[in-house]
Parts: structure tokens; sequence; C-alpha cells
């Protein structure tokens, strides 16, 4: 991706933290979406049912974003199952490890002032540079 777009990074961001402030606002949770992918294979009834509107809501607003707009969601190519895998294995250790996610971290954390978060969020960017670093130039 080469365009920047700044209209629908600004919308974005504002609807992700306008849904943010509602869960907390109105359910008293804390929108991070590890824990509520997590929690919602762990718990029943309505501690369940929020969560899978939640997830539904992410998908279907991603859905009437392609549909509204005309554009065709980017398809990527070239990666194998067992990187697949083993990225999406990767990502689960550690966002148990870290007690969260970007999401969790990154969005709320930050917005209420944790210092945990804080540091998850450093802890974050800066295992992410380094991981493109060595991958960029290794491979």
């Amino acid at each position: 991706m080469t365009d920047f777009t700044p209209y629908s990074a600004i919308l974005g961001g504002a609807l992700i933290g306008l849904a943010a402030a509602l869960l907390l606002i109105f359910n008293g949770r804390i929108a991070g979406i590890s824990g509520i992918v997590w929690n919602t294979i762990t718990q029943t009834g309505w501690e369940r049912a929020w969560r899978l509107f939640f997830l539904l809501g992410i998908v279907g607003g991603t859905y009437g974003w392609f549909l509204l707009s005309g554009e065709t969601p980017p398809i990527r190519t070239g990666f194998s199952t067992l990187k697949l895998i083993s990225a999406a294995l990767l990502v689960g250790i550690g966002t148990r490890l870290g007690s969260g996610c970007t999401s969790g971290h990154g969005i709320c954390g930050l917005a209420r002032f944790s210092k945990r978060s804080l540091i998850a969020v450093v802890t974050f960017m800066f295992t992410t540079m380094l991981t493109a670093g060595v991958l960029r130039h290794a491979l």
C-alpha cells in the first residue's frame, strides 16, 4: 500500500476510539481484542453473546466499508502455511505473556494512562521494529 488516505485513517481511528469508549462506558469492559476473542471461546451466556456481537461488528464494519467504498480488499500472497501458523502461534503466545494485545494496551491502556500498558506498547514497538529489520535483511 503506497497511498496515504488521511480521511479514512482519521475516520477509522475515531470509530475505534468511539467503540472502545462505548464498550467501557456501557459494559465496563476494555476493548482488548485478544481477550474478547479468548473469552468468546471460554465464556457462556451474556458474557459470550456481547463478545460475539462486538466481533461481528468488527467484521461487519470492515465488510460494510469495502461494500460502500467500492474497493476490494487487497489479497496478500506468498506466505507459506507454516509461516502463517507460526506467526499466529507467536502472536497468541505474546498476547498471553503480555496480558493483552495492541488494542487493549495501545488504545485502551494508554488512554487510561496505564504504566503497564505504556511498557507493553514500547515493548511491542521495539520487538516489531527489531523483527522487521531482521526479517527484511535476513530473507
